[in-house]
């Protein structure tokens, strides 16, 4: 696993205004085309920057991609952190509002930059998207939210059956937003989909009275 990636320290020293606009830059290129058809001319004009300039904040604009898409992920897991406070640690329960928060996608831009990021998938995304939820070399990320997962109605015997657990359902949701974006599934039918197969594995990882 390469880690989660950070650009150059002399893309945190530029100015906070500066660090935005560069990255409202990054973001409207990648909303527009997926990673492999992406211009680093159109990011740095569109931030109005050399081209050279560029460089000394990311190696590529691979770099810049992943660190986009590693702030999503980070965003996704502290609202994952907060459903299962919500939900009294019921692990279904805070998978479902994270499901219904991804389907929602603020505005425009944020669903095409995971229209473009989900429908050209490979390994790599999929890992960023997913470790600080399921690498145990992560450290921290897994170890606080698996701290706050009630076990008491689960199905599980240690820390491992739970890692395994959170992979298999990543996988569903990850499948599930690969499903919803290549169909343009509506809102509703979206959700009823993913409910149902999370109830699926439910009756695998409750315990006896509590599926």
């Amino acid at each position: 696993m390469g880690g989660i990636r950070v650009p150059k320290q002399t893309f945190f020293n530029l100015s906070e205004d500066k660090r935005r606009k560069l990255m409202s830059a990054m973001k409207e290129e990648f909303s527009r085309v997926p990673l492999h058809e992406a211009s680093v001319a159109n990011i740095v004009q569109t931030a109005g920057i050399p081209r050279g300039s560029f460089y000394q904040y990311f190696e590529d604009k691979d770099e810049a991609f992943y660190f986009l898409l590693e702030q999503h992920t980070k965003d996704n897991q502290e609202k994952f952190i907060a459903s299962l406070k919500k939900f009294d640690g019921d692990i279904f329960d805070a998978f479902i509002e994270m499901f219904r928060e991804m389907l929602k996608f603020q505005n425009k831009e944020n669903r095409n930059f995971f229209r473009n990021a989900f429908l050209n998938m490979n390994y790599k995304m999929e890992t960023t998207f997913t470790q600080r939820f399921t690498e145990v070399n992560v450290g921290e990320h897994f170890l606080e939210i698996s701290q706050l997962i009630n076990t008491d109605k689960l199905n599980i015997t240690n820390e491992q059956d739970l890692f395994h657990m959170m992979k298999i359902m990543m996988a569903i949701t990850i499948q599930s937003l690969i499903h919803n974006f290549a169909e343009d599934l509506p809102f509703e039918k979206a959700m009823g989909i993913y409910i149902l197969e999370l109830n699926l594995l439910k009756r695998g990882f409750y315990k006896g009275d509590n599926k």
